[in-house]
């Protein structure tokens, strides 16, 4: 009997709905949704950035209005919109259970940058992913949370490479209409504007919501008619401009913040600064405070009991730092409003308060007006310790109070959608009434892990078919990706492009920001062994290369510029290739499809990084430096290092020695576990690598593990304070 159809209202119902889940970036850690936004255009899905909102318009209201009357595909919009439902309602979360006083001392999480999707591109890289999967995670968890950042209507730069191999930067922009985002309103439907003084003129500013799960995170945007020309790029780009676009942008995420929190009604218990970029916060606060009548030293008191710094920045040249002269112009009206002179406001900003020579620097005002602070693993947790131990007056570092929270990962959100379904699919096996709510949970727990690491639960054949299935996915996206490029081929390389990289070669993925410490070409320095390794047709080794160096950092660009003229004119071309303009959908497919993820940073530079984090579930394996998260996850059993946990104290000794252990743990342990296979076919050493990395490392890495620490650590101590 056929299905009597929709009624008007039913379909409107379902629109609707369609529409109101585009706007909530929930979808993008539930398949089920993504495959929906999927089935209405799949090439549009694939083209427009995997953007809900933008298929939503490729689609018009009829075609969308007759697939509602299709039955099965109804069913699946019914389905999906239950569960969203059901999640935003979901009263028995983490935090509802173990920190109910958090209900009344709600988090403010500033950050300069935040990278939820490749749908919304306003990061430079891991500090936004992190404070992405921050918010994801809060909003798992039931944590009274909103983020604060700026809209930047250019994001950041799109990267392409010229004829001489060279990086060069060019911006698109984003149209919010074409965006996850909704305008914050007053109560007449308009935009609501705030203002800030920045220089020697007000700047009024509106705001964007972007919709988390559970969690708003408010995007300033000083691009208004009212505004100079100049002010109305303050927002325009991703740390963009010179120092003096730096400090006012920092002005208006940190004073423009709170102010727009005011005006909607936010009472923070905590104000979680991430990185010194928002430290100006410090100062709105004491301002209110002084508006109330309170003394400057009761003030700043009070508002030193509200905030907790995160620090993520393990060399001096990585804090913000302004000169007095760039201070007096940009912030004389922060001094004015405190009743400081201009010497009191540099003062706050200084190690030694009275040094004129000193120049203002963020991560002191945020350390100085912080009740605790963090770095983001142990090692960088020692690193900060020991640099900012004259600021405390230490003289030994573990006198210094900055602790550590390591960071970790939204492990579903991060899962490619091949992963998503497999490891859900064991779930349903495991616990056939446990709820989609559940699975997310579920996933973050170690019991789970535990189970589908047992070969009773996922054979070793299996697990090698899925690594089959990631790394074939790798290599055709990354064909597809250098056809683009196009540049990347001669004329004749086209007939052989479905020939490029070997689907059963050992893949190495080095993806990440180009900066010089991160030494990307390092793996190339014994360059006539690693040619020998790539051209052993019984035990075949390829590269897959990806990232941006930052678009004054020449330095980095000239390593971007070196491994692809090694890719194109050397005896490593058709085994090493640079995808170019790397961005969260690159790196979704290079840590799910490549065997080893490659990371070998000059310790103890990597504050923590969380790249290596998303290759857990997709079953590739790390071969890193003891630096950062590495150095407290690995075990011996659950990947590789390359060297001991120490480093020579001379920088050229330490890139010798480290490339010599790099090779040696390649040659030694890397390719021979990988090649060495039974009478199956199978390489029963490297998939026990596998399941003892997920085991131990899938459900410690993670957002989940990370918010509830500092919500025990952290947030709760301030909301018993409340």
């Amino acid at each position: 009997m056929a299905t009597p159809p929709l009624t008007a209202s039913e379909v409107q119902e379902l629109v609707g709905g369609l529409g109101r889940l585009a706007r909530n970036l929930w979808w993008s850690w539930d398949q089920d949704a993504q495959d929906l936004f999927h089935d209405l255009s799949p090439r549009g899905w694939q083209n427009l950035y995997h953007n809900p909102v933008a298929v939503l318009h490729e689609v018009s209201a009829y075609e969308l209005r007759v697939r509602m009357q299709e039955p099965g595909f109804a069913a699946r919009v019914r389905t999906v919109l239950g569960k969203f439902e059901a999640y935003l309602r979901h009263d028995r979360t983490w935090a509802a259970m173990e920190a109910p006083r958090m209900a009344s001392a709600p988090v403010a999480y500033f950050s300069a940058e935040f990278a939820f999707h490749e749908t919304l591109p306003i990061a430079a890289g891991g500090l936004g992913a992190l404070a992405g999967d921050h918010a994801k995670s809060a909003s798992d968890l039931g944590i009274p949370f909103v983020g604060v950042s700026l809209f930047y209507r250019e994001g950041y730069f799109q990267q392409a490479i010229n004829h001489e191999n060279w990086q060069t930067e060019y911006y698109t922009q984003l149209n919010p209409r074409n965006l996850p985002v909704e305008p914050v309103l007053d109560s007449r439907g308009e935009p609501l504007v705030c203002t800030v003084r920045v220089a020697a003129t007000t700047v009024r500013f509106h705001a964007w919501r972007v919709n988390v799960g559970r969690v708003p995170v408010y995007l300033l945007d000083t691009n208004r008619p009212e505004n100079e020309p100049h002010l109305r790029d303050l927002t325009l780009r991703v740390y963009g401009g010179d120092s003096t676009t730096r400090v006012l942008q920092e002005i208006v995420l940190g004073v423009g913040g709170v102010r727009l929190l005011r005006m909607l009604g936010h009472q923070p218990g905590t104000f979680h600064m991430n990185e010194g970029h928002a430290a100006f916060l410090t100062l709105e606060l004491i301002r209110e405070k002084l508006a109330s009548g309170l003394s400057f030293d009761e003030a700043a008191r009070r508002t030193t009991a509200e905030c907790l710094f995160t620090t993520h920045t393990p060399v001096e040249a990585g804090h913000d730092r302004f000169s007095p002269d760039l201070m007096a112009y940009a912030a004389h009206g922060l001094a004015s409003d405190l009743g400081l002179n201009h010497d009191q406001l540099m003062g706050l900003g200084r190690v030694k308060a009275e040094d004129p020579h000193e120049p203002f620097c963020m991560t002191v005002l945020a350390l100085r007006f912080s009740r605790a602070a963090n770095g983001v693993s142990a090692l960088h947790g020692e690193v900060s310790r020991e640099m900012w131990k004259e600021l405390y007056h230490a003289p030994h570092e573990e006198q210094v109070p900055i602790g550590h929270v390591t960071n970790g990962i939204h492990l579903v959100g991060w899962m490619k959608g091949t992963v998503r379904k497999f490891w859900r699919g064991k779930h349903r096996e495991l616990h056939p009434g446990r709820t989609d709510l559940d699975w997310i949970a579920d996933a973050n727990s170690r019991e789970f892990w535990a189970s589908v690491s047992d070969p009773a639960v996922v054979s070793d054949a299996e697990l090698w078919a899925l690594r089959y299935r990631l790394r074939r996915e790798l290599i055709e996206f990354t064909r597809r990706r250098l056809l683009l490029q196009g540049h990347t081929f001669s004329p004749g390389d086209f007939i052989t492009f479905d020939s490029f990289l070997n689907p059963d070669a050992l893949t190495i993925g080095f993806a990440r920001r180009f900066a010089t410490y991160k030494r990307a070409p390092l793996i190339f320095d014994p360059f006539d062994d690693v040619v020998r390794l790539v051209r052993d047709s019984s035990r075949p080794v390829q590269f897959i290369f990806a990232g941006k160096a930052h678009p004054r950092d020449d330095a980095g660009k000239a390593f971007i510029q070196k491994v692809i003229h090694l890719s194109k004119y050397s005896e490593l071309k058709g085994h090493l290739v640079f995808i170019e303009n790397y961005d969260i959908h690159v790196c979704r497919m290079m840590v799910s499809g490549c065997d080893i993820w490659l990371n070998n940073p000059r310790r103890p530079l990597e504050a923590s990084g969380t790249s290596g984090m998303k290759t857990t579930p997709h079953g590739c394996l790390n071969l890193s430096i003891l630096d950062g998260w590495w150095r407290e996850g690995y075990d011996g059993s659950n990947g590789f290092a390359i060297g001991p946990d120490s480093h020579p104290a001379d920088v050229a000794e330490q890139d010798r020695v480290d490339s010599l252990n790099l090779y040696h743990a390649l040659t030694e342990q890397v390719i021979p576990e990988f090649f060495h296979l039974d009478s199956d076919g199978i390489p029963r050493r490297w998939v026990a690598r596998i399941r003892r990395a997920m085991a131990t490392l899938a459900p410690e890495y993670t957002t989940w593990r990370m918010v509830q620490e500092y919500t025990r650590k952290y947030y709760l101590p301030a909301a018993g304070n409340s």
